[in-house]
Formats: C-alpha cells, sequence, structure tokens
C-alpha cells in the first residue's frame, strides 16, 4: 500500500471503532445529558436558515458592536445573546421535529456538510419546521 492509502486504511480503521454499532450519526449522538442538542457544525448548519431568520436581531446587533468598537470586551454581552438566542432555537427545533431534524444533521454530518447532498432531508426538516 501507499503511504496516503495506509493513512487513510487506518483512519478508516480509527474512525470505524468509534462508531461500531452506531447507525445515526445524527442528533441522537449530538445532544448533551439534558437532551439539548450540542451545537456541532452539522447542527449548525442544518439549522442556518432559521438561526440566520430566528436570531437575525441579535446577530445584527453583534455585528454593530464589533464594528463599532474593536475591544471585544464591549461585546461580549452581545455575544451572549446570540449565544442564547441559538442554543434556544436548536432546543426548540429539536422538541418540535425531532425526527426530520435527526435525519438532516446526520446527512450533513456523514457528507460533511455538503447541502447539495442532503436535499431530501432537508426539504423534509423545512417542510416540519418552516420558517415562522
Amino acid at each position: 500500500m501507499k503511504p496516503n492509502n495506509l493513512f487513510f486504511f487506518f483512519f478508516y480503521l480509527f474512525i470505524g471503532d468509534l462508531c461500531e454499532g452506531d447507525q445515526n450519526l445524527g442528533m441522537s449522538n449530538a445532544v448533551d445529558a439534558a437532551g439539548d442538542p450540542i451545537p456541532t457544525s452539522a447542527v449548525l448548519m442544518a439549522s442556518s436558515k432559521q438561526i440566520a431568520f430566528k436570531c437575525q436581531a441579535e446577530n445584527v446587533a453583534f455585528l454593530k458592536c464589533k464594528k463599532n468598537d474593536p475591544n471585544p470586551e464591549k461585546c461580549l454581552d452581545k455575544g451572549q445573546q446570540v449565544t442564547r438566542c441559538v442554543l434556544g432555537l436548536l432546543r426548540d427545533l429539536h422538541q418540535k421535529c425531532t425526527k426530520e431534524m435527526d435525519e438532516y444533521v446526520g446527512c450533513m454530518y456523514y457528507n460533511t456538510n455538503e447541502f447539495d447532498l442532503c436535499r431530501k432531508e432537508q426539504e423534509a426538516f423545512e417542510k416540519a419546521c418552516p420558517l415562522e
């Protein structure tokens, strides 16, 4: 085996051991002890439209603060507001449409956050949890 192929072989074995017996790589493994979603990249990417819609005011306020004052300490409160909004939204989405979110997040995780490869799951998620 070539060195590159050998690396991928061992990487696959390592990842395979970590995921052994795990058929669903979605939200069921991306929740904390309280059942709240952990904001992994797949979770955030899958929820990006809802985050942009529901947390727009908080994000705009944070960006304006950052633009007006280069001192990071001045915008900590605005950053916490964004974080609170996103975590609350993820909790609500997970409670409202668990199955569809799990499937979409699992697809995004499996396909390294490639939206084009998860359109079917995206459509089901957006139908179950429309922008309101």
